[in-house]
Formats: C-alpha cells, sequence, structure tokens
C-alpha cells in the first residue's frame, strides 16, 4: 500500500502518513501521547472516575491502525476492567500491515500477541478478546452503521475536518448519538465553533479541556440526560 507509509513521531511512535488524504492517523507531536491523553485520560478515565465503574461500552470512530484501541485494553486488562470495543473502520488497513505498527514496544505481549491473531476475525464479527475484553471492527461508512449496542464513551478519531469533512456533519454527529447511554462520554482531538455549536445542539454539555502535545484544547462532550428524551 505505496499511499501509506509510517513515519515516526516526537514521542518514539510512530504513526500512518496517508499520501492521498494528506493526513498523519495520529498527531506528529507524538502518537502515542495523544491517544493516552485524548481518548484514555480525558475520555474513559474520566468516564469511569464519573460513574464510579469499572465497565465501560466504547465506539470509535475510525479504528485506523488499532493504536487506541491497544492502549485501551492493556489498561484495561492491568484494571481489570469490563470493555466492550467497537471501532467502526471504513478502510480497514491489512493485517500484514497492523502488524508493521512497532505498538508491541507499548502494550503487553498478550494485548499485542492476541490483536495480531484476531484482528482479521474482527473484522467480520464480534470477539472475545481476552479477560473481559470484546472487541469489533465494523468494515463501514459511519453513516452505514447500526447497532442494537448502547455505548458510554465515543472516541471520535477522524481525520481533521479540513481533509474529511463528512465525518463531522451535524448528520454524522446525530447518527452519533442516537447510540448513546445517558451521561455517555464524548471525547475527540480537535476543537472549533462549529463542532462546539453541533454538539450543544444535539444535547451535549461542552467542555473546553487541556488538549495533547501540539494542541492547546480539545473537546470532551457528556450527553445530558434529559436531552435523550427530547
Amino acid at each position: 500500500m505505496e499511499k501509506l507509509e509510517f513515519v515516526d513521531t516526537a514521542d518514539g511512535s510512530k504513526t500512518l502518513f496517508h499520501r492521498e488524504v494528506g493526513e498523519h492517523y495520529h498527531s506528529k507531536h507524538g502518537a502515542k501521547q495523544e491517544s493516552l491523553h485524548v481518548f484514555l485520560k480525558s475520555g474513559l478515565q474520566f468516564y469511569l472516575d464519573k460513574e464510579n465503574t469499572t465497565k465501560a461500552s466504547i465506539l470509535e470512530i475510525g479504528f485506523g491502525t488499532g493504536l487506541n484501541f491497544l492502549l485501551t485494553a492493556d489498561f484495561a486488562n492491568h484494571e481489570n476492567l469490563t470493555i466492550d470495543y467497537v471501532g467502526i473502520e471504513a478502510y480497514p488497513l491489512s493485517h500484514q500491515l497492523i502488524q508493521e505498527s512497532g505498538y508491541d514496544q507499548f502494550v503487553d505481549p498478550v494485548i499485542w500477541n492476541q490483536f495480531c491473531k484476531i484482528y482479521p476475525e474482527a473484522l467480520l464479527k464480534s470477539c472475545s478478546f481476552h479477560k473481559e475484553i470484546n472487541l469489533t471492527i465494523p468494515h463501514q461508512q459511519l453513516l452505514q452503521f447500526q447497532s442494537d449496542k448502547k455505548f458510554d464513551l465515543i472516541y471520535f478519531d477522524a481525520f481533521a475536518e479540513i481533509h474529511q469533512p463528512e465525518m463531522w456533519t451535524i448528520e454524522s454527529l446525530s447518527h452519533i448519538r442516537q447510540f448513546l447511554n445517558p451521561g455517555a462520554v464524548f471525547v475527540t482531538y480537535a476543537i472549533t465553533g462549529n463542532l462546539k455549536r453541533a454538539m450543544k445542539s444535539l444535547g451535549f454539555s461542552i467542555e473546553k479541556a487541556p488538549g495533547a502535545p501540539g494542541k492547546r484544547e480539545m473537546l470532551r462532550a457528556v450527553l445530558l440526560e434529559d436531552e435523550l428524551l427530547a
């Protein structure tokens, strides 16, 4: 896949650069740092503390290289969390490319080896990943996604709006909203006026949280419970 190549980021972790889109899959200021800060610390840990729970159902928009899932699974493994993880991906990476990421150095070998083993299967169905962790990677466009599940947390990791504007529309965000539980948390690395207005119109409370390296702020939003009745 010549249009995709791994490049080093500032924290020593790699990310993919998509030549046709002109975008990196993760921050060039540090792929691992961004994932840990935006999605684990500001997303998962925030939700677990808010709800005083050890369980979470996560919907990721843009599964990509699997970095967010790997770090989440590694954290869940060490903390004995129950995680149901669904990562939508319209253009799944090849099994070979997934294994070339170098992310094995950041997670327990058990987590890495299991990920490499079940990745092809998870593109087709829900898989029992490890302990109390399940993984599904629907091979679909966002607006095609349907599910009977309700989610507690959204990892919104689409390409930037300038490169993939269709992912950031009110239509796309509204489609995601229907799959959320009361009090669900939405986190993404970006924050813009349009995004804040859209999320508020969909019944979310908005917070400007500190951003990952290279970004001053990021967006965290919580779905107000009474808005689910609207």
